[in-house]
């Protein structure tokens, strides 16, 4: 199911999520629509807070618009490292109308994350893909690419 996004001035996309502590069926079924909402609104990524779930809980593919998918869901994902080195990328958001926005980010990030399954990952991600779950995780933080207009790097 397509699910609405909200928008910005949302107070709901400033909420600091809660960890998500058990993943139930209806938690799957979010997941899916979140990935349906996701491509439907030509995303690579979207974030809980995003459609009003308040948890830690993330989809991305950033790989679906070259034409191979590659669906990745991150529930409670935590950056362990972010390399110094930076990478600058203009940003959209589907939360927010008008133009991408400048944004610095580390290059080389680590991210640990459960799936759907309960099933614990830890893997390094560099250049679009790290840049896509920063942008992600700050959703989950209540953080946005607007506030990066003040901040220069995240």
């Amino acid at each position: 199911m397509i699910r609405e996004i909200l928008q910005y001035p949302d107070p709901g996309l400033r909420l600091l999520c809660s960890p998500l502590i058990e993943v139930s069926e209806d938690t799957k079924i979010i997941i899916g629509d979140m990935f349906e909402t996701m491509y439907a609104a030509n995303g690579r990524g979207l974030a809980g807070p995003q459609i009003g779930f308040p948890y830690r809980v993330l989809v991305m593919d950033t790989a679906w618009k070259d034409g191979a998918p590659k669906p990745l869901e991150m529930i409670n994902p935590e950056i362990l490292d972010k390399s110094e080195e930076t990478q600058f990328n203009e940003e959209r958001c589907l939360s927010i109308a008008g133009e991408p926005i400048e944004v610095t980010r580390a290059k080389n990030i680590q991210v640990m994350w459960l799936d759907q399954n309960g099933e614990q990952f830890r893997r390094s991600f560099s250049d679009f893909s790290a840049a896509c779950i920063c942008h992600e995780v700050d959703h989950l933080d209540g953080k946005l690419i607007l506030d990066k207009l003040v901040m220069s790097s995240g």
